[in-house]
């Protein structure tokens, strides 16, 4: 059985949202990475960083949830949530991907860094504009490739949807703006997802936030 640990409320939702849509069968471990607990001797033995989420397959361990979330589309194939390898939708799924890690998420990162991740002493906060700035042109890209088409793909349903639709959520809480009609639309098409809310769900119950 897959086993994922991880903490309500962070990039691990990505991982689980990703295991909901592939209607997998799965354990999960909360860690208090708020607490403390990403720094203990026996999740350190899992994942050098002390983060979230990690997966665990049969003794396979993985990190990074870009990572996981691409392993988990590979694994459940039937779900097709990734296109076929050597395909150019599977290239531009990868390349979706990766602009949701290096460029979409990148100034939410920055700004979580200098607002609370960082020692204080290490927080810069004349950076927060220049970060609303970077995610502002971020998002103009994915407007501009997006258009009027339900998913980034197209018809399809993707890994690289739940990546870039779990980071527009984390602007949506931070009160960011998304400009462009389309992209809110389609903000609101993923963030309705049953495997979303499941995904929600199970990570508030496992780490004992249900109410």
């Amino acid at each position: 059985m897959l086993t994922v640990y991880g903490c309500a409320n962070t990039r691990s939702t990505r991982v689980v949202w990703a295991l909901e849509e592939a209607n997998a069968d799965y354990q999960y471990v909360p860690v208090d990475v708020r607490a403390g607990a990403g720094n203990q001797p026996d999740y350190l033995a899992l994942n050098a960083a002390g983060k979230v989420p990690t997966l665990v397959d049969s003794g396979f361990i993985l990190t990074e949830s870009a990572a996981i979330c691409t392993y988990i589309a590979d694994r459940f194939a039937d779900a097709h949530l990734i296109p076929a390898v050597g395909t150019h939708e599977r290239a531009t799924c990868h390349q979706w991907c990766y602009f949701a890690m290096a460029e979409l998420e990148q100034p939410l990162w920055t700004m979580a860094k200098h607002r609370f991740a960082l020692p204080r002493a290490h927080r810069v906060p004349a950076i927060l504009d220049t970060a609303r700035w970077e995610f502002a042109g971020a998002v103009n890209i994915l407007a501009a490739s997006l258009g009027h088409r339900p998913f980034i793909l197209g018809a399809q349903f993707s890994v690289a949807d739940i990546l870039i639709g779990h980071t527009l959520a984390w602007a949506h809480a931070w009160e960011l703006p998304l400009k462009d009609e389309h992209v809110q639309a389609y903000a609101a098409r993923l963030w309705e997802r049953p495997a979303l809310d499941r995904a929600q769900r199970r990570e508030q119950a496992e780490s004992g936030l249900a109410s």
